[in-house]
């Protein structure tokens, strides 16, 4: 199996000047995350089964991995105060071209192989913890007329969006989408337009509008005609993304925390496990009931003293092979004492710093057969095996990755 990705995007935070962020791009010729040949495969048949690594991975100290030595900045960038906060959210579109958009919803579009920034639309409402899922456009002429990879459409929807029982609204701020239009002799400057979409049925049931209920999990299925929306204590709802309509799938959640991904050559989409955040995999082309998930598996065993401090973030490279991004920091105790004589114990971090590693998963054929895409725990002709390559560590020292996609 080979790259459909040549490049793995890294927004880089300056921890020297607040709110400047740079898009670094890792060539992925040149930094491999891959070995030539893949290391022997997982001890099979069991979830959580232990994964062959460099003893490296498995030494207390992040400077025993190899580092990462970051890239040139490619494009860099710096929000505007607001109230002494500083923000920029930054969505990944396709290729090297990221879509932002700072705390008072202004948005831009950063082309790293132009290597220049383009304004568009703005946020009806800027979002507080968004996340985001591009689809692309499989209208040929409207891709060419975009540059190629970057037309289609970008939802952009609050993580933890608060109740609207008793609003008569067609449409919500909470929920919005950059949708890609081809130029015409009336509009041939605008061909991102951001439009308002109504949200799930949920947020406006008065059964739910006691708290704020996580987006837990979310992906594109049926061949990007749909998003799939899965929300703590409440259900599983999917969107057209043509007509912009919602459907309860089921009371059932999903298995994963995050964004899921979808890997053709599998037929599986996979993700981290709601549980613990291992690899996971489940089959999404029907969502009659809840998935059952296949794996986990575990790619990095971190030491005890390490603290992930944010959710990983799982890239995918495609034909089964993944990037992990995982966001660590180790941290010391200090004690001190008051004037009133009293001493207290005081935490503070130590190293910040993220592990890359690089995964692959292939399907193993039982018995001489090929009866699906699932693994053995299911019919037990196929079954899944991940392979982990390398890992690759960077310690904060005056910038600090905060997403990789």
């Amino acid at each position: 199996m080979g790259l459909s990705r040549r490049f793995v995007n890294l927004i880089v935070d300056s921890q020297t000047m607040c709110g400047a962020k740079s898009l670094r791009c890792i060539d992925l010729t040149r930094q491999q995350f891959f070995r030539p040949s893949p290391p022997p495969p997982a001890t099979r048949g069991g979830s959580e089964s232990a994964v062959a690594q460099d003893s490296t991975t498995l030494t207390p100290a992040a400077l025993a991995m190899e580092q990462l030595q970051l890239p040139d900045s490619t494009l860099s960038f710096q929000a505007e105060a607001e109230n002494h906060r500083w923000n920029i959210d930054c969505f990944h579109l396709a290729d090297r071209k990221v879509l932002c958009a700072d705390q008072s919803g202004r948005a831009f579009l950063l082309d790293a192989d132009m290597r220049h920034l383009v304004t568009t639309p703005s946020l009806h409402k800027p979002k507080r913890m968004p996340f985001s899922l591009f689809v692309p456009n499989t209208d040929v002429d409207a891709v060419h007329s975009s540059g190629g990879g970057s037309s289609g459409s970008l939802f952009v929807m609050e993580r933890i969006p608060r109740p609207e029982a008793g609003s008569d609204m067609q449409t919500s701020g909470q929920f919005e989408a950059f949708i890609y239009r081809k130029p015409t002799t009336t509009s041939f400057a605008e061909s991102w337009h951001c439009q308002l979409l109504p949200p799930p049925p949920y947020l406006r049931d008065y059964k739910y509008c006691k708290r704020r209920h996580k987006i837990a999990a979310y992906g594109v299925v049926g061949g990007g005609s749909q998003i799939c929306l899965s929300v703590e204590d409440v259900g599983t709802y999917c969107l057209d993304t043509a007509s912009h309509v919602w459907s309860e799938v089921g009371k059932w959640t999903l298995p994963f925390l995050g964004k899921v991904e979808y890997v053709p050559e599998l037929k599986l989409w996979f993700g981290l496990s709601a549980d613990a955040q291992h690899l996971a995999a489940a089959d999404l082309s029907s969502l009659d009931s809840q998935p059952q998930l296949l794996g986990p598996w575990k790619e990095l065993e971190p030491p005890k003293e390490w603290q992930e401090v944010q959710e990983a973030q799982l890239v995918n490279l495609g034909s089964g092979r993944f990037c992990i991004a995982r966001f660590f920091e180790t941290r010391m105790g200090r004690a001190f004492e008051t004037r009133m004589g009293t001493d207290f114990d005081e935490l503070f971090t130590e190293d910040y710093f993220v592990v890359l590693t690089g995964v692959e998963f292939t399907a193993s054929v039982q018995d001489g057969k090929c009866g699906g895409s699932s693994s053995g725990s299911r019919n037990g002709e196929v079954e899944l095996e991940m392979n982990t390559h390398k890992s690759l560590c960077h310690m904060s020292n005056g910038t600090a990755i905060s997403a990789v996609f």
